[in-house]
């Protein structure tokens, strides 16, 4: 019988690169757990819906009574366009984004989801998103054009500066985003289902 020697350093090795045991910032920072990416999403998505209730009470506040002048025209139709925006694109989608990510790998018996860059990719694609069209209200750039950004409100006689630029190019970053995030779910739905699931 023979017996083998198992080296001193072995026994010490630690398994680094998993997803149990990482604790600090930057391992939520540079995560690709889908859990993870599901909690990022769900918290970036209620603090944005909470700016979007914010612009909703200025608006409210403006039209609580006649004659009020808590906010000029100008602000008041970049509220009333960017509320809408943000709980749409900035708040209910993304929420959708979070639960996708917590329970389509627990629900088809998947460890991950199929492309786990690609989930991250797609949340920091649209925190990227919604930053970029957050900010310009603070220095007067933020789009006039109303929720349904119609023609006429939105050409240069109406809306002149760079405020719908600002927005439209902001949605498209978005839709980056959303695409990344569709592409990776499918994916994971139609190739990581447990042996035996089907659709």
């Amino acid at each position: 019988m023979t017996t083998a020697a198992i080296a001193p350093h072995a026994a010490d090795h630690k398994t680094t690169g998993t997803y149990v045991g990482q604790k600090g910032i930057w391992n939520w920072l540079t995560t690709v757990d889908h859990k993870r990416i599901g909690t990022l999403y769900l918290f970036t998505a209620l603090g944005f819906f909470l700016i979007g209730g914010l612009e909703a009470i200025l608006i409210r506040a403006q039209l609580g009574g006649p004659n009020r002048e808590l906010v000029s025209a100008e602000l008041y139709n970049q509220l009333f366009t960017m509320h809408g925006t943000t709980m749409i694109f900035l708040a209910i989608m993304p929420l959708s984004a979070a639960f996708f990510n917590f329970l389509i790998p627990l629900q088809i018996g998947a460890r991950d989801v199929a492309f786990p860059r690609l989930n991250a990719f797609s949340y920091w694609v649209y925190l990227f998103g919604g930053i970029f069209m957050t900010v310009p209200i603070f220095f007067a750039m933020a789009p006039d054009g109303g929720w349904f950004a119609y023609a006429p409100l939105t050409t240069k006689a109406y809306s002149p500066g760079m405020n719908i630029d600002f927005w439209v190019i902001g949605l498209q970053i978005l839709g980056v985003s959303s695409l990344a995030a569709a592409f990776n779910f499918l994916t994971t739905i139609i190739n990581l289902r447990a042996p035996g699931m089907t659709l």
